[in-house]
């Protein structure tokens, strides 16, 4: 019988683990522990948006409540949106950490951009 050839697509599998090898310390190649690395890095990456995500609506929310703001946060995402102000969640968050009287500056620009009635439900 006659010997079968490899296709080119396990070198190009070797190949790939080999590239990624090279970044790993230690003295062995140990490529099923680095298929794994790549994995959780990627599931990992995925996970962390998520993470910061959910703290900046988290400080967002909790700042709306606890200052002088009396709104909801999907009342207030909601009406950043209707008013056309381009701001994003992390900007948000940042800006009621640091200075709590700009988040009430763009709680009044809301207020003036969007019907405050229509905005809470009251018709």
């Amino acid at each position: 019988m006659t010997r079968t050839r490899r296709g080119y697509i396990a070198r190009r599998r070797r190949r790939k683990a080999r590239s990624f090898i090279s970044s790993f310390g230690g003295g062995l190649l140990k490529t099923q522990q680095d298929i794994r690395a790549l994995a959780s890095s990627h599931r990992d990456r995925n996970g962390q948006k998520r993470n910061f995500r959910r703290l900046w609506i988290t400080r967002i929310n909790s700042e709306i409540r606890d200052g002088w703001i009396y709104y909801n946060y999907s009342k207030f995402i909601h009406d950043i949106y209707k008013s056309q102000l381009l701001l994003n969640r992390k900007i948000l968050a940042q800006i009621a950490i640091a200075n709590k009287n700009y988040l009430y500056l763009i709680f009044n620009e809301i207020i003036k951009k969007v019907n405050w009635k229509e905005s809470a439900g009251v018709l």
